[in-house]
């Protein structure tokens, strides 16, 4: 497992082009399931549109795949997948429309259009770096849990749930390179009377 860029959010922007529009939307996604339910999803609403061009990059399987939508090869899908491959973008799709403004662009210009069409897109969704997190439990008593409760977010860590019994359990994440050193604060500080267990791995946006 390694740490990698993603779009944080579904977004759109646009701009004109010598009386065409362009839309770009960009949507974070993990299967080509989801990757095609929302490039058909922008088909839908934008059925009149004369083209429907998209991109989209996926860790799963490694897949890449673009489509011109019927404009000329090489001038629509690849410019709007070399911005995610710039940016070093993964599971995530783009899809940018385009509406005839009755100018002809040339293959230069098309080019051009749809790469900022892309590039405002994703700029809209907003990069964010997803990293390796592991998961951990720890269960203290209540003279320790405020001294807890500082010690997670001071290592980077993020609390999902809290259960408060004869004794709190704190469910929580943190970059898995500081689950070591967060150990052994842990320990150090409750003088080796509590210690965390691991749940697991995920992937997470830590700020």
């Amino acid at each position: 497992m390694s740490d990698y860029l993603t779009l944080k959010c579904e977004s759109s922007d646009e701009f004109t082009e010598k009386r065409s529009r362009f839309i770009g939307y960009a949507k974070p996604v993990k299967t080509q399931e989801e990757a095609m339910d929302f490039i058909n999803k922008i088909r839908s609403k934008h059925w009149d549109a004369t083209h429907n061009v998209y991109a989209y990059i996926l860790r799963e399987g490694q897949t890449r795949r673009y489509s011109d939508d019927g404009e000329p090869s090489g001038t629509a899908g690849v410019p709007v997948l070399d911005v995610l491959l710039k940016e070093n973008l993964t599971d995530c799709v783009v899809v940018a429309t385009r509406y005839f403004g009755g100018i002809m662009l040339g293959a230069g210009g098309l080019v051009r259009a749809y790469s900022h069409t892309s590039k405002i897109a994703v700029e809209a969704a907003k990069i964010i770096k997803m990293s390796v997190c592991t998961r951990l439990s720890v269960t203290c008593d209540y003279n320790y849990y405020g001294r807890l409760s500082s010690l997670i977010p001071e290592h980077g860590g993020i609390i999902e749930d809290t259960d408060f019994g004869e004794n709190v359990t704190v469910r929580f994440y943190l970059p898995s390179a500081n689950a070591d050193i967060f150990n052994a604060a842990l320990i150090d500080s409750s003088f080796g009377k509590f210690s965390g267990v691991k749940l697991g791995e995920k992937y997470a946006e830590i700020k």
